[in-house]
């Protein structure tokens, strides 16, 4: 039982953690997320309520438990001589049986489901979470200069300047199993916002490097199933082009010089939009549709109504046909109400939007 001796010595009563707004509840719970996303965080601040001699703690991406495999069977016997009430399985994948004890709290990349377990679903920060977060900056607007800049995890707030870029491509390496993963994790990234089919995508990689058609479909399968990458469906039209986002806006420009600062934006609120929990599409002219609201979220950074008249009308256009109640202008710089008899149009500064 070394290993597990080992793991029952590690303490995080010093350990910093910052307080989400999802927290754990229940006895059993799984906490799902892609990678940095702040799963850890949710779980010190349970083990937070509990003395250190009564968790266990077992991260499974710890290089020092390589061979724990070996004393897994050993864990009933373990967490009852040493009267252990909550048993914590990082990066749980299948590795074992799960054991009797009282509070169990598996955290996976992947979607998991158990008996009688609580799953939690965890994105990174919103940005109201970003606010409660950061410290550094006196207004508003430079919290959001930040967040678009350097994107939603938890660990890019406090951060040091100069290293937030080099702690994105980190992640960015982390996410990529070997040099083909990057390059396929790299050209969803670089499209991010746009309608692109993933044999469009294959054929222009293909074109750099030797890759299967298999080996690129499975891989961004698995994306998608990691809440890592999001393939948003145009509505009533499953055959249509997808548009691709990522779970952190912010790696593109960790990966390029590329300025695509409009496509950044809209992935930014499509993130804000994904923790409502509603199914989102995308129409014509339309970024996001949100059927079960009758609501329409269109992102224009710099929105002026002369020069966007004539995209106004078709956006007005799109909408009446679905019979769209409400569209969302989404900008950084005005709120505006727009007069129109057939629809209600708001134009609404991003930073007040994703605070309602």
């Amino acid at each position: 039982m070394k290993l597990l001796e080992e793991n029952y010595e590690i303490n995080f009563s010093k350990v910093n953690f910052l307080e989400r707004k999802t927290k754990i509840e229940h006895k059993k719970t799984i906490i799902c997320g892609a990678s940095k996303v702040g799963k850890s965080y949710l779980v010190f601040d349970f083990l937070s309520n509990f003395k250190n001699e009564e968790y266990l703690y077992i991260d499974f991406f710890d290089l020092r438990n390589s061979n724990i495999d070996k004393e897994l069977s050993l864990l009933d016997d373990f967490i009852s001589l040493k009267d252990i009430k909550v048993l914590v399985l990082e990066n749980f994948n299948n590795q074992c049986k799960i054991p009797n004890c009282e509070n169990i709290i598996l955290t996976s990349q992947k979607s998991i489901e158990y008996k009688n377990f609580k799953k939690i679903e965890l994105f990174a920060l919103d940005f109201e979470e970003y606010l409660l977060f950061d410290n550094k900056h006196q207004n508003i607007t430079q919290s959001f200069n930040n967040f678009l800049k350097y994107g939603n995890l938890p660990l890019s707030v406090n951060t040091e300047e100069q290293k937030k870029i080099s702690k994105l491509q980190d992640i960015i390496k982390m996410n990529s199993k070997d040099d083909t993963s990057y390059e396929i994790l790299k050209i969803l990234i670089e499209n991010i916002d746009e309608k692109k089919s993933i044999f469009q995508l294959f054929n222009q990689l293909k074109s750099k490097i030797k890759i299967s058609k298999d080996r690129f479909y499975e891989e961004c399968k698995e994306l998608e199933d990691k809440n890592s990458i999001f393939f948003v469906g145009k509505y009533n039209q499953e055959k249509s082009l997808k548009k691709i986002y990522s779970y952190n806006y912010a790696f593109l420009g960790a990966i390029s010089f590329s300025k695509k600062f409009k496509q950044e934006f809209a992935n930014m609120i499509f993130l804000e939009l994904l923790k409502e929990k509603k199914t989102i599409y995308y129409l014509d002219n339309i970024d996001f549709y949100i059927k079960e609201d009758n609501l329409a979220i269109v992102c224009i950074p710099f929105f002026n109504i002369d020069l966007n008249s004539n995209l106004l009308k078709k956006i007005i256009k799109n909408a009446l046909e679905l019979n769209i109640e409400k569209i969302e202008i989404i900008t950084i710089s005005n709120n505006q109400k727009i007069d129109n008899k057939k629809i209600n149009i708001e134009t609404i500064v991003f930073y007040e939007w994703a605070l309602i």
